[in-house]
């Protein structure tokens, strides 16, 4: 059987790092090589890496100073000789049938690369009740980027819930963008775009933890949405490019809620700062209109028009009264929140550009 690695890019995860290499180590397909960056971590992260090296001799250790997540994921790219590769979050977990699952059916199936469904798990490691996506909705299938009613759904940005042909990886002579924010959708995107053939497997092969106690959402600094304005600019001129921007909208109204909640919610922006990001994307937001992109809900649409009308004041007054109804809303709704329903799509795939 042919050699799968998977990469393991580590900072600071000393209370997840055990669990996410034990479901690595424990997998049902034994033909890994298992590449654990160390990124310049200063808990105890580092000597959780080395003792298990000295356990498996599957497991090399890199050890970095600090590159950030894609600089890691590069570094285990650099250094992998499987014919596949597979990657997992070290605060994640693999299915223990994970491997296996998706080596079988890239075989099969001969794609570039091939998605796997997923589950969310609380911080405790509790799972949710159901996989992210619907079992009875999307069955195995073969995607296509000029279909808009499932692929563009099953094409998310991570990278840990999907296993890569290395010699279309190659071809591609493609990294990780370093030192920015969503850089797994920088990578997925243009794997998809380049692709000759991309499958989906509803199997359950990892489980994605939400960890609210130190959530992202709620620290969001202004450094991070620089970078996501960078990053986002670099999705939406590979689309353009290479004539997609019929995808790019599906992709585009998943992107564009999320990123704004994820403004709304931040407690790390000052006042001037939340005034500088809005000035900044202001190009972003204003593809709405551009490629016809209807929001999910009428407050996301007042929020859009104050933004494109430069009245910045008018936005955070709007914003600040979302901020205060989702600290009261479940974590299930305020999720449900950030993703455009089935009506936004149906409107969407009625719109010519």
């Amino acid at each position: 059987m042919d050699k799968i690695t998977v990469i393991v890019p580590v900072y600071n995860v000393e209370n997840y790092l055990e669990e996410a290499i034990n479901s690595v180590i424990s997998q049902t397909y034994k033909n890994l090589e298992i590449l654990i960056i160390d990124d310049g971590s200063t808990d105890n992260s580092s000597q959780i890496c080395d003792k298990y090296a000295k356990k498996d001799i599957r497991i090399k250790v890199f050890h970095q100073t600090n590159k950030g997540l894609s600089g890691a994921r590069n570094t285990g790219l650099k250094n992998a000789t499987g014919k596949y590769i597979m990657f997992l979050d070290s605060d994640d977990k693999f299915e223990p049938q994970a491997c296996e699952t998706m080596y079988k059916f890239i075989e099969r199936t001969k794609a570039d690369y091939a998605i796997g469904n997923y589950i969310n798990i609380d911080e405790d490691g509790s799972k949710w009740e159901t996989p992210i996506f619907k079992k009875d909705t999307y069955k195995e299938f073969t995607l296509s980027i000029k279909d808009y009613e499932k692929s563009f759904y099953i094409m998310n940005s991570a990278v840990w819930n999907k296993i890569f042909r290395k010699s279309f990886l190659d071809s591609l002579n493609i990294t990780f963008v370093e030192r920015l924010p969503a850089e797994d959708a920088i990578f997925t995107t243009t794997c998809f775009i380049k692709s000759k053939k991309v499958c989906y497997i509803p199997e359950i092969i990892y489980q994605y933890r939400q960890r609210y106690s130190n959530s992202i959402s709620n620290s969001c600094s202004k450094k991070y949405f620089d970078g996501i304005n960078k990053a986002y600019n670099i999705i939406y001129q590979n689309f353009k490019d290479n004539n997609e921007i019929g995808f790019y909208r599906y992709f585009y109204a998943k992107s564009m809620n999320y990123i704004l909640y994820k403004f709304i919610d931040s407690t790390k922006l000052e006042r001037q700062e939340r005034i500088e990001i809005l000035q900044n994307m202001k190009w972003f937001y204003e593809l709405s209109i551009e490629i016809k992109v209807p929001t999910i809900l009428k407050s996301v649409k007042y929020i859009l028009e104050s933004i494109i009308q430069n009245d910045y004041e008018q936005t955070l007054k709007y914003c600040e009264m979302l901020a205060q109804i989702r600290k009261m809303l479940p974590k299930e709704i305020k999720e449900k929140m950030s993703k455009p329903n089935a009506n936004t799509y149906k409107e969407m795939s009625s719109d010519d550009i």
